[in-house]
């Protein structure tokens, strides 16, 4: 018996080794949100950043690679540390609070009575890059006064080179949304900061002096006066 369990204890073992050196902890990793800190003005600019859309191709945790014919494949040597879409989420609020030095960000939805003084609206159709591919982010957004109104918007598409690790593109990556973040922070300093014009009001007019009618003649009345002789004096 001995002699039988032997050599099955031992191929367990070289098993198990084998497993073990085979086994390599993936790195996670994060969008980078610079020198972001956390905001002091409880009383700045309110925003509402949201609704944020992101492309389905994003939404997940697999870190994708932009071959030069166009195609997406999926790295084995990495992975984002949880969902990108989510990351992208908390970056902007964090990184547009931070810009703005202001505590008044919330998410969409609106929390019930947060009036805000501009609605941010985002839809990002596009952020990965390659080993031979910058990285590029491709968005469109909107800024929305009180009233609901447009105020401003515009597409946009961002770009910056790398060294072609996934270190490297992840810093390339968080560098286009630090991008995104300043233009949307300056758009919302211009349109928040903004006091609607107060209209002059007219001077009003001195009234006008009532026109008076021309009063009519007045024709004397006859009197009678006795006397010796009835006569009508004038």
């Amino acid at each position: 018996m001995i002699a039988v369990r032997l050599p099955l204890i031992l191929l367990a073992g070289l098993l198990g080794l084998v497993g073990c050196a085979q086994y390599q902890p993936v790195p996670l990793y994060q969008l980078d949100s610079g020198n972001s800190e956390v905001p002091a003005d409880k009383d700045g600019v309110a925003v509402l950043l949201g609704p944020v859309t992101v492309a389905d191709y994003l939404q997940r945790e697999a870190l994708l690679q932009r071959q030069e014919d166009g195609r997406l494949t999926t790295t084995t040597e990495a992975r984002w540390a949880g969902s990108l879409a989510a990351d992208i989420d908390q970056q902007l609020l964090r990184q547009l609070a931070s810009r703005l030095n202001s505590q008044r960000l919330l998410l969409a939805p609106a929390s019930p009575g947060f009036v805000p003084q501009i609605q941010v609206q985002l839809s990002i159709t596009r952020l990965d890059s390659g080993p031979q591919l910058p990285a590029v982010l491709e968005a469109q957004w909107r800024l929305l006064g009180k009233g609901g109104q447009l105020l401003d918007g515009r597409l946009v598409r961002k770009e910056e080179a790398h060294q072609g690790t996934i270190t490297d593109q992840v810093r390339a990556q968080s560098l286009v949304m630090q991008q995104l973040v300043e233009e949307l922070a300056l758009a919302v300093e211009e349109f928040g900061n903004a006091t609607p014009a107060v209209a002059a009001e007219p001077r009003k007019k001195a009234p006008a002096a009532p026109v008076r009618k021309p009063e009519a003649p007045k024709i004397p009345v006859a009197e009678p006066i006795r006397i010796d002789a009835e006569v009508f004096r004038f």
